[in-house]
């Protein structure tokens, strides 16, 4: 583990936990209220970032091996997101806590079995126009700052 990986690790973990200690003091009237201009449930948000972890490192990954990642638009994110939100429209605090803390838990492992070549690797990222980013930009951009973009955005509508 080097001290970037430690760093990516914490951040993610200092994020999912804010997210969690926010999402855990909701009332059930919180946790079913929707996010402006997203249409989601809190409660929705919370599980969608738990879930997104595993596919975040997955990606990352690919890039820290040199390869690139192709088909992943911001179109398949979306219908990705959305099926999410169908499928999981029900859930509850408990099991969306729980899969933040197990999922959460998981990606800052996989983060600290990084080297700092892995963070360094660049291969094109279709995500981004296919252009080449590093390992590091895709755990920055997406599995560390996902919780909290959308911890931003749940207080953001829980003070409207």
């Amino acid at each position: 583990m080097s001290h970037r990986t430690e760093a990516l690790a914490r951040r993610l973990e200092q994020g999912a936990s804010s997210l969690a200690e926010l999402a855990a003091s909701l009332t059930d009237t919180q946790w079913q209220a929707r996010i402006p201009r997203d249409g989601r449930k809190v409660g929705v948000v919370v599980h969608h970032v738990a879930s997104m972890y595993p596919l975040e490192i997955q990606l990352a990954q690919v890039l820290a091996a040199g390869n690139p990642v192709e088909g992943v638009t911001w179109d398949a994110v979306a219908e990705l997101n959305a099926k999410h939100a169908r499928d999981n429209d029900a859930v509850t605090k408990d099991a969306a806590l729980a899969l933040l803390k197990q999922n959460s838990a998981a990606a800052a492992a996989a983060i600290r079995h990084l080297r700092d070549e892995d963070l360094d690797q660049a291969a094109a990222l279709s995500l981004n126009a296919a252009a080449p980013l590093t390992c590091q930009f895709m755990l920055e951009d997406h599995a560390v700052r996902h919780s909290w973009h959308h911890l931003a955005k749940i207080k953001q509508a829980l003070s409207a």
